[in-house]
């Protein structure tokens, strides 16, 4: 996982908030999500071969990653990365291919921006779907001081 950092800008007329080293040039489509609660988990969702790149517009989510050894038939045992990524820090959190992503929202109304490498017709070959519990108990609060 890589951290990609921006800024903001803030006067009279109120905030600019940028990513000016994040390169496009990788992005094939992009999305919103916000979750209907911050109880709905999204995970784990993984890539072969697509990188995610993860930029927080609204509010505060935390996102976990693994690296899977085995596509087919994963280890349990797999070490989580947590981050959690906020709207006032700009940043775009990278999650390269190979790797299994979840997130749940820390705050009503978050809203996640989601950049893919891959088309949605090669995205669609290359979606591994896991259980929500495999690798992290979402049902443990999680709080990072520093946030992304």
């Amino acid at each position: 996982m890589k951290i990609i950092n921006g800024g903001s800008y803030k006067d009279e007329r109120g905030t600019l908030r940028f990513v000016n080293d994040f390169d496009f040039s990788d992005v094939k489509r992009f999305y919103q999500i916000e979750n209907s609660s911050t109880d709905v988990i999204r995970a784990w969702q993984g890539h072969r071969k697509e990188n995610k790149y993860f930029y927080v517009s609204s509010g505060s989510l935390l996102v976990c990653a693994v690296q899977v050894d085995n596509w087919d038939n994963p280890s349990p045992d797999l070490c989580v990365v947590k981050k959690v990524i906020t709207e006032d820090k700009s940043k775009v959190l990278m999650i390269p291919a190979g790797y299994a992503n979840g997130i749940r929202a820390l705050e009503e109304g978050s809203k996640l921006m989601v950049f893919s490498s891959n088309t949605l017709i090669d995205a669609t070959d290359d979606d591994y779907r896991f259980d929500k519990d495999l690798w992290y108990d979402w049902s443990t609060e999680y709080t990072d001081e520093h946030g992304l």
